[in-house]
């Protein structure tokens, strides 16, 4: 079972938090957007060219972190659930909070993001946008967790969709006014499943950095 992923994605960490949160093994094949060759070697593979895509065999793809989930979730039943057996609301507002932070959280600190470091050229507008959609979530982030330590009660996908932006939100849209929301990044660095993508997206992500500041 591959898994087509680069450290750096959010998307992609979105997938490895639920790897390590139910221990499956899976084979790593790192995709390089970066250059020419690497993008057409992934395109050939995969013609959307969109990261993360699990293969579980030759001839089956499974592209999109959200539908990974959900076939990890039906493939391993007997791993920690991430979404709930149960159905009803409890499955209905993990999936809502799952889409929310894909979309409200993900995509607009993912377009401030690749402004700042030069991969988007500077869009002032784009980025108004992006900031407004990120305050209106930040409000509902901290309201929701002022009476619990993740988003829908216990550990599930919702997490695993809102903790990697974070790291770059702190960046380009600093949340340390929302307290609930600060105290839910703090916990979620501790949490075993992101320490080990951190241990592996960190590095790559400072090291850019550096070399950023040294071309300047």
């Amino acid at each position: 079972m591959k898994l087509y992923y680069h450290p750096l994605s959010t998307y992609s960490q979105k997938t490895l938090i639920a790897f390590h949160e139910k221990g499956i093994a899976f084979e790593p094949e790192l995709v390089t957007l970066m250059t020419p060759e690497g993008r057409a070697a992934y395109t050939a593979i995969y013609p959307l060219c969109k990261i993360p895509l699990l293969k579980p065999s030759d001839d089956w793809m499974v592209p999109e972190s959200s539908i990974i989930i959900e076939y990890l979730e039906d493939k391993f039943p007997g791993t920690p659930r991430l979404i709930p057996v149960a159905g009803g609301d409890t499955t209905r507002q993990v999936r809502f909070m799952d889409r929310m932070a894909d979309l409200y959280l993900n995509d607009p600190v993912r377009e401030l993001t690749l402004q700042k470091v030069g991969f988007r050229a500077p869009d002032e507008e784009a980025a108004a946008v992006a900031r407004n959609t990120i305050r209106v979530t930040y409000d509902h982030l901290d309201k929701r967790l002022s009476g619990q330590e993740w988003l829908c009660g216990e550990f599930s996908m919702a997490d695993c969709a809102a903790i990697p932006p974070l790291f770059y939100a702190q960046i380009v849209a600093p949340f340390a006014d929302r307290p609930h929301l600060q105290r839910y990044w703090e916990r979620a660095q501790r949490r075993p499943s992101y320490a080990r993508v951190m241990q592996e997206f960190v590095p790559i992500w400072e090291d850019m950095q550096a070399g950023s500041a040294a071309a300047e």
